[in-house]
């Protein structure tokens, strides 16, 4: 299941099961979950661990030193896990010893040619990214967001889980979960209302779906202030996981809320 012309360092620990392509490249300090399969020519290099029944496809980069101009070789890590696609001229990077040293990814996410994960990112599960949509360093992703193509997101930013971010999307501030946001011109993302569809699929309830409307409406349109309208929802919206994520989400913000 490994190809002649394959080149493993010795040290790199490939389970049972994992496809190696021609001319593909893994590094020493890889590892390789069973099932995996890695297509021709793709490198897969650093302190990077990979789950199982992932699909690498040709041309991909995997566990290349962080853009960082601090980085000196230090062993900061790549963590993957389970049942990705990651298709051709993917980028994904380790962590940088400034930041936490690690880039995390879930399982079950599909990122698209040419999509790039920097250094430090946190990706959830059931993440997809079109092409071209890149995260800069330090930013996390929730579960089950959307990306369309030729998206770029500022480093430190978040974006909530259940989340839609349109095509070509400029991001700088911390998108709240279950919304939709997009950009026009290459400008600044404004939010477009909520991601109705998405949370009907996932079988968000009428109650929780008439739930989150409010606080939607409580943050982003009556003009409240942030702080005030933190306090509103935690009086006129009854607890569940949603309702707290929510404020949470917002009380942790380093780089702001995108309420327009």
């Amino acid at each position: 299941m490994i190809h002649p012309t394959a080149v493993i360092y010795p040290g790199a620990q490939i389970d049972e099961g994992v496809e190696i392509g021609p001319h593909a490249v893994i590094g020493q300090n890889v590892k390789v979950g069973k099932g995996t399969k890695i297509g021709a020519s793709a490198v897969i290099d650093g302190w990077t661990t990979i789950g199982e029944n992932n699909r690498i496809s040709q041309l991909a980069s995997v566990g290349a030193p962080p853009q960082d101009i601090k980085y000196k070789g230090e062993p900061t890590t790549l963590e993957i896990g389970n049942n990705n696609v990651i298709r051709e001229f993917v980028t994904m990077h380790l962590g940088s010893p400034s930041g936490s040293g690690k880039t995390q990814v879930g399982s079950n996410n599909m990122f698209m040619s040419y999509s790039h994960i920097a250094h430090d990112c946190i990706v959830g599960n059931n993440v997809i990214m079109a092409n071209s949509a890149t995260l800069a360093g330090h930013v996390t992703v929730e579960n089950n967001v959307i990306f369309g193509g030729l998206c770029a997101v500022h480093q430190f930013t978040r974006i909530g889980e259940f989340a839609m971010i349109g095509g070509g999307t400029m991001i700088g501030q911390d998108i709240l979960p279950y919304t939709i946001a997009t950009s026009e011109e290459r400008r600044a993302a404004k939010l477009r209302g909520l991601n109705l569809i998405g949370l009907k699929r996932n079988g968000f309830s009428e109650d929780l779906i008439r739930d989150i409307k409010t606080m939607y409406k409580t943050i982003v349109l009556s003009g409240l202030k942030l702080p005030d309208a933190v306090v509103r929802i935690r009086n006129l919206v009854k607890q569940s996981p949603q309702r707290d994520h929510v404020l949470e989400f917002i009380e942790g913000t380093k780089r702001g809320i995108c309420t327009k």
